[in-house]
């Protein structure tokens, strides 16, 4: 499998440490409020791949965080921690509102099938590790504290950007947002490790510590969870584009400073879901959920499906149109897969050839557009319905667009809706046309035609047999 691995800029072929367990991490949400639908396609994007390396062969561990403490308004480690803006904005602690946005981040991955991590670790039950790690960042000259806080000293490194190839004027405070530069600092990329109560009074959540009572800054939560679950070595790191600079810049620089080897080997980002406006985002205020979607009669599959029908590493537009188009191609697909009958034997043979298309899709830097190709392509394949049921199950252990139940719910409610239309009369009528026709009566199944059509009904001739409904 090859991967483009963002800290080296190329494709490389994707070689675990441990064949027997591959090590992948990716960054979880900040539970201040819900997700939109352009945080939910990282977290698709993600899920694929973990399902993509599982049906693969590859044994997997994934954990996430969740950010409940620490993550400020700024990336400069500036402005109102947005756990707290999010309590203030409906009057609940801290506490309440990330309980009430985990649970609502996981019913949206229930609804678009995201499979959960095997491990999820909430920031705030970490504390001692980052208190750790901090003091021996500062034990060792990495780290110092001024101004109330504990900064990491990125003067420390042979190399800080990791992930593009700016020169420090190009990024003059650090952050991807204007903000003030924070005058303790020694270099102006340095980041906060701990701040203590010295900066937001207002703080709700704040643990002792050695440097005064306080709370561990964002970027340091994702270096001990990952840490605490899955050791001194990983395999892939994941995570939206946008948060490869500063945080997962920072990720790299404090944990390889403590650990004093290399830590990730690939870094695998997913780009933005853009509007005709830019990128999506919650600072803008009103932002499209999977809620919304649902109350405007959308399938969350449909927006699965428009997520994997783009390449990961390309910013995707949405549009109400583009949607609209996924929902049309989304209908049609489960209606052709209706209609297959699981009748005759597979052919491994031919099953075999299928699935050779949609494993060199997943082993090409996981190019889902692809893969969804190859769904199509068992669909056009000249072999038993059976053998191309066997090869959409087997695809969508990946894909999972509900390939099969969803074509099974669509049969059933065709089904009842047959039931609940049919008229022994009309039945019958239906039947004579269709015996005047092999008797090439032609005048009496027209004279039939004709009466029925007179009653409001209209006969469909279909390869198999004639079928009525009212018009």
């Amino acid at each position: 499998m090859y991967l483009y691995n963002s800290a080296t800029h190329k494709k490389e072929l994707f070689v675990p440490n441990d064949p027997n367990l591959v090590k992948m991490y990716t960054c979880g949400p900040t539970v201040y409020h819900y997700a939109h639908i352009g945080n939910l396609r990282t977290y698709i994007m993600e899920d694929v791949l973990e399902k993509a390396l599982r049906y693969l062969g590859y044994p997997v561990k994934r954990v996430m965080n969740i950010t409940d403490v620490g993550h400020l308004a700024s990336d400069a480690d500036t402005g109102e921690d947005k756990m707290l803006k999010g309590a203030k904005r409906e009057n609940k602690t801290v506490m309440e509102i990330a309980k009430y946005y985990t649970d609502a981040f996981f019913a949206d991955c229930d609804k678009l099938n995201i499979k959960r991590p095997d491990v999820v670790e909430p920031a705030t039950n970490c504390i001692d590790s980052y208190i750790e790690m901090v003091q021996k960042l500062l034990d060792d000259g990495k780290a110092y504290f001024a101004g109330g806080n504990v900064y990491f000293d990125t003067s420390s490194l042979e190399k800080y950007y990791v992930f593009n190839d700016h020169d420090e004027e190009d990024l003059a405070v650090g952050v991807r947002e204007g903000v003030e530069e924070d005058t303790n600092k020694k270099n102006k990329n340095d980041f906060v490790l701990w701040f203590t109560k010295s900066k937001f009074e207002d703080q709700a959540l704040k643990w002792d510590s050695p440097w005064g009572v306080g709370y561990p800054g964002w970027h340091i939560e994702c270096s001990c969870i990952s840490m605490k679950h899955l050791g001194e070595d990983l395999d892939i790191h994941a995570g939206g584009i946008d948060n490869a600079f500063p945080h997962h810049t920072n990720e790299i620089a404090q944990s390889e400073s403590y650990l004093g080897h290399k830590w990730c080997n690939y870094w695998f980002h997913v780009h933005h879901l853009n509007t005709d406006t830019g990128k999506m985002s919650k600072s803008k205020g009103e932002f499209l959920t999977v809620s919304l979607l649902e109350s405007k009669g959308y399938d969350p599959m449909a927006y699965r499906l428009f997520c994997l029908q783009s390449h990961y590493r390309r910013n995707l537009v949405f549009s109400w149109e583009n949607l609209d188009n996924a929902v049309v191609a989304y209908d049609k697909l489960i209606a052709k897969i209706a209609a297959l009958k699981a009748d005759g034997q597979v052919d491994e043979a031919a099953l075999n050839a299928l699935k050779e298309r949609f494993v060199g899709a997943l082993n090409g830097d996981l190019n889902t557009s692809l893969a969804v190709t190859a769904v199509y392509d068992v669909l056009k394949a000249k072999c038993s319905d059976a053998t191309k049921l066997a090869a959409l199950a087997d695809f969508d252990r990946v894909l999972s667009l509900n390939l099969l139940s969803a074509a099974e719910n669509l049969r059933k409610k065709e089904a009842e809706e047959a039931a609940a239309s049919a008229d022994p009369e009309i039945d019958a009528m239906v039947a004579a046309r269709t015996e005047a026709k092999k008797a090439k009566n032609w005048a009496e199944a027209d004279r039939i035609r004709d009466e029925l059509k007179a009653r409001g009904i209209e006969i469909i001739d279909t390869p198999q047999g004639a079928k009525w409904r009212k018009v």
